[in-house]
């Protein structure tokens, strides 16, 4: 698409007055576009000003506003925090005006929902991240949240929802025990009703866990990286369909701060994906992991919203006060029905810093008590759920801490105390090291973590295949399941 002006200024937008321009490019062509040579061939001079949608093929709607449109956003309504009958709440606007919604639970499926929140620091994670728990408790949702800032990234979020966990030994507590209460309470009970899909209530609710700055649990050389990625999957495998949703919120979508797993990321990304501000190297990944389709194009999202003035560099009273609203909470939804669309999440608490709690985050929590795991399910849960928010809970923690080191000292003595080369020898210390059989993904997660080379799933397949075959200290001890021979 190009567009020309017959004269300088003819495409000059009035004041005051929305434009918006149907554009089509002829049969056989693909319609592409340059945001930097719109801007400047209607001199709007800021980029917030156009929003540019495609329907991938011949067609876009180029639309100029007069004023940055996500500009100023209010807080949110009650109604907005209410579940539509898609199980949708309204987290926000999108720049003509029209709500912004995203999944809580899909009941046309009895699915609960996955989800990923990406976001730079700064860009509004945390706001928004309190405002969907807030959503979870009106709607009585049971949230189980993993705040790995030690608390900070939502400090009102204590007291509001049924587990908060700030380490990342009782993050690992947490997913342990929502893998066992999909596995071992509601899976076993909904197969003797003769259930394949979820209904909120009947007999259990909804519940969902997060976990926030999700990277320093699952980023290459964390301690728990191996069975932090494993229990995700296996919640995400078996949690949709008996009501146990799961979002990871990360500062980067790179596939190693996500346990280096192709299948935990294909997983989640086939849920409620948002995008808050990014760097470029995290739009390419986007693209090369197929969260957008190629050839997708999204407008930068700036810091500030201040427009760049070049001034001569001598001028005299020149303003460099920054006074103007940053572009928190600015965001694309690229799991909605616009996803190339710019929208900007609701207002979420007060506007400068709180010396302590924000009330009006508070507010938005409500009134009363937050949903909690239904009783059939405490004895799946298991002793962490009942030692959540006690003093109990540090020696639980502690026991993590010693289990890890006891898995840490049993690859040391098998591998003698030297880093193996070959990647065979690396698959047969971590299975020597193990005290059950191990699918493919857990070999790789365990080989990636010993500090070596980084190897893909692929390799460690091709490898483990031949090992088993040659019954060379490997041997296959079930579906997908591998052990040292002993």
């Amino acid at each position: 698409m190009t567009i020309t002006p017959a004269t300088p200024g003819s495409l000059a937008i009035p004041d005051n007055q929305i434009i918006e321009l149907m554009v089509e490019v002829p049969a056989g062509q693909v319609i592409k576009y340059d945001l930097a040579a719109l801007v400047s061939a209607f001199d709007v001079g800021d980029p917030g000003r156009i929003a540019v949608e495609t329907d991938g093929s011949r067609h876009a709607i180029v639309t100029i506003y007069p004023s940055n449109p996500l500009a100023t956003m209010p807080p949110p309504s009650d109604d907005d925090m209410l579940m539509d009958n898609l199980g949708r709440i309204v987290v926000g606007r999108y720049h003509n005006g029209r709500p912004a919604r995203r999944k809580l639970f899909d009941p046309r499926t009895g699915s609960a929902v996955r989800a990923l929140t990406f976001g730079t620091t700064g860009a509004g994670k945390s706001r928004t991240v309190q405002y969907v728990l807030a959503c979870e408790k009106r709607n009585g949702i049971v949230s189980w949240y993993g705040d790995l800032k030690g608390g900070q990234s939502a400090p009102e979020a204590r007291g509001q929802v049924d587990w908060l966990a700030t380490s990342q030994e009782e993050v690992i507590l947490m997913l342990r025990a929502a893998v066992a209460v999909a596995q071992q309470s509601r899976q076993p009970r909904y197969a003797a009703m003769g259930r394949n899909a979820f209904v909120i209530g009947d007999p259990d609710p909804l519940l969902s866990v997060r976990i926030d700055e999700a990277n320093r649990l699952l980023e290459k050389g964390a301690p728990y990286r191996e069975e932090a990625t494993y229990l995700v999957k296996e919640l995400g495998r078996t949690g949709r369909s008996v009501g146990i949703g799961e979002e990871l919120d990360a500062q980067a979508s790179h596939l190693e701060e996500l346990g280096g797993s192709d299948t935990l990321r294909a997983m989640l990304k086939e849920g409620e994906v948002t995008l808050l501000r990014w760097s470029s190297s995290m739009m390419r990944q986007l693209v090369a992991d197929g969260l957008l389709p190629a050839g997708t194009q999204l407008m930068p999202i700036p810091k500030s919203l201040k427009p760049r003035v070049l001034r001569s560099q001598f001028a005299e009273g020149v303003d460099d006060d920054d006074d103007v609203c940053d572009t928190q909470g600015t965001a694309y939804l690229l799991s909605g029905p616009y996803p190339a669309s710019m929208m900007r999440h609701f207002r979420i608490g007060s506007i400068m810093p709180m010396p302590g709690l924000d009330p009006e985050i508070l507010a938005l929590y409500g009134p009363g008590d937050p949903a909690r795991l239904e009783e059939t399910s405490l004895d799946a849960a298991g002793e962490a759920y009942a030692a959540r928010g006690t003093d109990a809970m540090a020696a639980l923690c502690e026991a993590v801490k010693d289990e890890q080191a006891a898995k840490v000292a049993k690859v040391q003595a098998a591998n003698g105390g030297r880093g193996p080369q070959l990647l065979e020898d690396r698959i047969r210390v971590v299975l020597a090291a193990s005290d059950d059989p191990m699918t493919a993904d857990q070999i790789t997660a365990a080989v990636n973590a010993d500090g070596g080379k980084e190897v893909r799933l692929g390799s460690v397949r091709t490898r483990l295949s031949s090992l088993a075959d040659a019954g060379d200290d490997v041997a296959r001890v079930g579906h997908g399941l591998y052990a040292a021979v002993r």
